[in-house]
């Protein structure tokens, strides 16, 4: 499965990438910083990929990483490093940052497997060799940027803003002019006036309303952001769609005529207080789960358990929590002691990050996985914990 070239960033592209599995070479996940920010020159960030590339030769020739120690061949080795030289080319071949702050880069020549995915967000740098696709960097970069959309509407202008990974992706505008009525000789009362511009502004936002659901039906978001006065805001969202009206996660003090940078700069902060909260309630569902006993489990020991017996829901996850641990190729087994399978008797690998084995499982199985970023009563549960089906 060869695919070069820029590839979207999708849920279904992470699982289809958790599924894949190196045959006769580990494969190789490179994650690179390419911010111009932090990096303003090339040779910056490319020195950052050299050391990262020679940690992971140096791991290839000790037997540290993915390529089970002595059992590594040299045409192993020689897959192995050829994949390596072939993403340090791909960099040093020069990156379009315009748009580009991330980079990730999955490769085993032994699977004709090589996708190169350019993300308009950074990454943090790491090589990982492993026998599958190290996937849990693009789960949290997935679950931090969110696609979500702005409306916003005053009683003639409406615009609509589609946001992906923190970047502008669509917008749209139209405007409805309200009745004029300087040339009526003076024959209509205030009244009647009054109330042929309140027809006119329903009618708007009904508009508004209806070119809302069109977006979300061609485009397609999580969560959506409203924007309007006061004296039209519940008119307007009783208009919107039952779909468009269970996505409102907060409304926007920007008015409708407010510069894209603004109105982009303060949607991003209400995502993410959301991101936020919604971590904060996930974590306190585990919490409350693993106190009241069988709904919910924590600690890697007790999650690896569930996750072999197929029990979990979803798992909970610290952002950069790694553990050594075991994994057995037989019956994937996993677990934090080895080494030999307590289900096959098998022979198992030790690997360096179990917990990568663990989401890459939860992901196979279809689990909703979570990754938190610094919450202290995750912490407290061990770093890692799971909502059980049964």
């Amino acid at each position: 499965m060869g695919t070069i070239g820029p590839v979207p960033i999708t849920e279904s592209l992470i699982r289809d990438l958790a599924n894949l599995k190196g045959e006769r070479a580990p494969v190789i996940s490179c994650y690179l910083d390419v911010d111009g920010r932090r990096f303003v020159r090339p040779h910056e960030y490319e020195l950052e990929l050299d050391a990262m590339l020679r940690r992971a030769r140096r791991g290839l020739a000790e037997g540290t990483n993915g390529t089970n120690g002595a059992q590594a061949d040299r045409g192993v080795h020689a897959l192995v490093e050829g994949d390596l030289r072939r993403i340090e080319a791909h960099v040093k071949a020069g990156i379009d940052r315009s748009g580009t702050r991330g980079l990730a880069v999955f490769a085993c020549s032994s699977s004709d497997l090589w996708r190169v995915i350019e993300l308009p967000v950074p990454v943090r740098n790491r090589v990982v060799v492993n026998h599958t696709p190290y996937v849990r960097e693009l789960e949290s970069v997935l679950e931090r940027y969110e696609r979500f959309a702005v409306l916003l509407a005053d009683r003639q202008r409406a615009r609509l803003f589609l946001f992906e990974m923190g970047r502008l992706v669509e917008k749209q505008e139209q405007f409805d002019q309200l009745p004029r009525h300087d040339d009526d000789g003076g024959e209509w009362t205030k009244d009647h006036v009054a109330g042929h511009t309140a027809a006119a502004v329903s009618r708007h936002l009904k508009r508004a309303a209806a070119a809302g659901f069109a977006f979300y039906q061609d485009q397609g978001f999580a969560h959506l952001i409203l924007g309007a006065p006061d004296e039209i805001a519940g008119e307007l969202e009783r208009e919107l769609h039952p779909y468009l009206r269970e996505r409102i996660v907060a409304r926007l003090p920007v008015p409708v005529g407010a510069r894209d940078d603004e109105i982009r700069q303060s949607a991003l902060d209400v995502e993410e207080r959301v991101a936020c909260e919604r971590q904060a309630a996930v974590v306190e569902r585990l919490r409350q789960a693993v106190g009241a006993g069988g709904s919910g489990v924590a600690g890697l020991g007790p999650v690896l358990e569930a996750l072999v017996a197929r029990r979990v829901n979803t798992l909970v996850v610290s952002e950069g929590y790694e553990a050594p641990g075991w994994r057995c190729r037989s019956c994937a087994w996993v677990g934090v002691r080895g080494r030999r399978c307590p289900v096959c008797e098998a022979d198992m690998d030790q690997v360096d990050d179990v917990v990568e084995e663990a989401v890459e499982e939860g992901l196979a199985q279809s689990c909703r996985v979570e990754i938190c970023r610094s919450d202290a009563d995750l912490d407290v549960l061990g770093r890692i914990g799971a909502l059980l089906r049964f």
